[in-house]
């Protein structure tokens, strides 16, 4: 992000009777991109702190008429706990510094100020704030980091995908990704943030399927405290969270219409309300949405809100399935084989030729996500260095609800239904091999494949092999 507009998305408030000194530190933190307001007094600045969220405050520790910036101090801060909290005076004492720092001031400041100085100060405050804020978050998201944004593939039109999502990255415009579910749409979400200007900003991830619209209600915006029965403390919310950084809105089409509604006005305006508070906060977070569902049906059905389409559509990504790709099974595998080999410490180098011509064959109805749990579990439970085909068949995988509308994938009930018409091709192949060599004589075939006669002859005749007269 530039210097120019890294305050974007934060508000400044400026308290001070010069109105030189207000009017030169406005412009200075406008071009920053700040929202900005200002005061001469007191009272000014409460009202302006009662109906607007402050991230910081200038305060001129001695005001005109008896005024006190410390007394404004008190009050500002009790209002807004987070406050940063910095104090100009041109009448510098320890003393002085000592007592704002006690009152909850985030620094202390001497005139005439430096405007340089000033920034690094406000930004340096800024930054700590917004990593005590984030700091549990970012403890799982920093560990998602190195594989979560990674696009393997060979795949053309996903190449072609990734060059679009090159082109507008470092641009804060919506985007919307679409395509069945376990195809990897969070991955492009994070290969867009992760690759972008933004990338020192928050990947914030809101699965609006999985929240009722009241908790979802509450993590996207925050909640004040006795906002709601068991609402003890303030929430601060994912738009919070996700300032100058990427709000990925996963299933958005199974957001209700309500909270559509409120996620426009965010869009529009930029700004939201905490659930049970009044004051206007401010959020530069970039949205991108997704969903397995055909909104424009929603539209037409009255389930999706058409403004908030067009508001979330400005870029469309559609991510193909794994069985039109499947040119990049191979490279999944070894990937996911990379990740839980490190995972789980342990060393399986592939997987034997059987195990992926199955994997080949299948239609794959839970796309990536499936092939990634299909490898996780075999590679947790593998004895060997190569994946065989008794490790992959522990898991049956009943067709999914999406592989009905997959022509292919319905004549494959499952995974094992795939592995085990593998087998059976292999094995009639192998049958047919041995006799012809031995010139179909049963015994010398049945002791070369290590299996009784009887046996040789229950496969040949379930395989409805031609029999010959026995040498």
């Amino acid at each position: 992000m530039s210097e120019e507009t890294r305050g974007k998305g934060f508000s400044l408030l400026i308290v001070d009777d010069e109105d030189g000194l207000r009017y030169g530190l406005e412009r200075l933190f406008k071009k920053q991109g700040f929202r900005v307001y200002t005061a001469s007094n007191e009272d000014e600045a409460k009202t302006i702190a009662l109906r607007n969220a402050i991230d910081v405050a200038l305060l001129d520790i001695r005001l005109r008429g008896g005024q006190s910036g410390m007394t404004l101090l008190k009050d500002l801060k009790q209002m807004e706990p987070d406050l940063i909290a910095l104090m100009m005076t041109g009448y510098g004492s320890i003393e002085t510094a000592v007592a704002s720092m006690k009152e909850g001031a985030s620094d202390y400041l001497l005139k005439p100020l430096d405007n340089t100085n000033l920034l690094d100060v406000v930004y340096t405050h800024l930054d700590l704030r917004s990593l005590k804020t984030r700091n549990l978050f970012l403890q799982d998201e920093l560990l998602l980091q190195g594989l979560s944004h990674q696009c393997v593939t060979q795949n053309a039109q996903i190449k072609a995908l990734l060059r679009q999502a090159d082109k507008i990255k470092d641009n804060a415009v919506t985007a919307l990704i679409t395509g069945e579910s376990g195809t990897g749409k969070e991955v492009i979400a994070r290969y867009i943030h992760f690759t972008s200007n933004r990338r020192n900003g928050a990947f914030v991830c809101v699965n609006c399927a999985a929240l009722s619209e009241h908790l979802l209600l509450s993590e996207l915006f925050g909640h004040e405290r006795g906002a709601f029965t068991g609402a003890m403390s303030r929430k601060i919310g994912k738009f919070e969270i996700a300032n100058q950084g990427t709000l990925f809105l996963d299933e958005i089409g199974d957001m209700s219409l309500d909270i559509q509604a409120k996620l426009l006005r965010v869009i529009e305006e930029q700004s939201f309300e905490r659930v049970g508070g009044t004051k206007r906060i401010t959020s530069d977070a970039r949205i991108i949405a997704a969903t397995n569902k055909d909104l424009e049906q929603a539209i037409r059905d009255g389930r999706f809100r058409e403004d908030l389409y067009y508001r979330i559509h400005v870029v469309r990504f559609h991510l193909p399935p794994l069985r039109e790709r499947k040119e990049d099974i191979p490279l999944l595998i070894t990937h996911f084989l990379g990740k839980y080999n490190q995972k789980y410490q342990t060393h399986v180098a592939g997987a034997e030729q059987d195990v992926l011509s199955a994997l080949m064959a299948y239609d794959w109805p839970g796309n990536v996500r499936e092939l990634e749990h299909v490898i996780n579990n075999a590679v947790l439970l593998c004895e060997n260095h190569l994946i065989t085909m008794e490790d992959v068949k522990r898991n049956i995988f009943s067709k999914t609800a999406d592989s009905v509308h997959h022509p292919e994938a319905s004549r494959i009930a499952s995974l094992k239904d795939a592995i085990d018409e593998i087998v059976a091709r292999h094995e009639k192949q192998i049958i047919e091999e041995t006799l012809c060599r031995n010139q179909q004589n049963k015994s010398k075939t049945a002791r070369d494949l290590a299996i009784t006669r009887k046996t040789l002859a229950e496969k040949m005749e379930k395989y409805r092999l031609n029999e010959r007269n026995e040498t």
